[in-house]
């Protein structure tokens, strides 16, 4: 069995993962595909309409087979939780400033945020429904604190 810092390294032998997608149910579909576009800047890679009953807009990360899927909720009872979040793990400090600028730039301020992410230099912003995206200044490791 692969412990420790090896296990990031390797996915499962029975998952040969080549993309991974996360899918969010919007309430304010309109102005969450223009925060994720036009504040954090991922780029719409696919959008659709009433495909199965639903809208939506795919944000793909260059590079990375990694998705983002924003999909128009069809119920405004949706709740938000409370760790729903999406973590950009930065460079350094340098690197957060310069993707957070625009946010600064469009009058949005930082939210309050977990304890955790005060103690390790992060910075939180609220998308249109709510939810958190972090930039941090150091990259995820086992070998960091938890």
């Amino acid at each position: 069995m692969t412990t420790g810092r090896d296990a990031a390294q390797e996915w499962p032998l029975h998952l040969m993962i080549k993309s991974l997608r996360f899918v969010r149910s919007s309430r304010n579909y309109k102005a969450t595909v223009e925060f994720y576009r036009d504040l954090v800047g991922l780029q719409v890679i696919d959008e659709f309409q009433d495909s199965y009953g639903e809208d939506g807009t795919i944000f793909g990360l260059p590079g990375w087979p990694t998705h983002l899927e924003i999909v128009r909720s069809r119920d405004d009872s949706d709740p938000i939780h409370t760790f729903d979040d999406i973590v950009f793990y930065l460079s350094d400090e340098v690197a957060v400033q310069e993707a957070t600028r625009i946010f600064r730039a469009n009058g949005v301020k930082a939210a309050p945020q977990h304890p955790y992410w005060d103690d390790w230099g992060g910075t939180t912003f609220l998308d249109p429904d709510g939810r958190k995206v972090v930039y941090v200044p150091w990259v995820y490791g086992p070998h960091l604190g938890s």
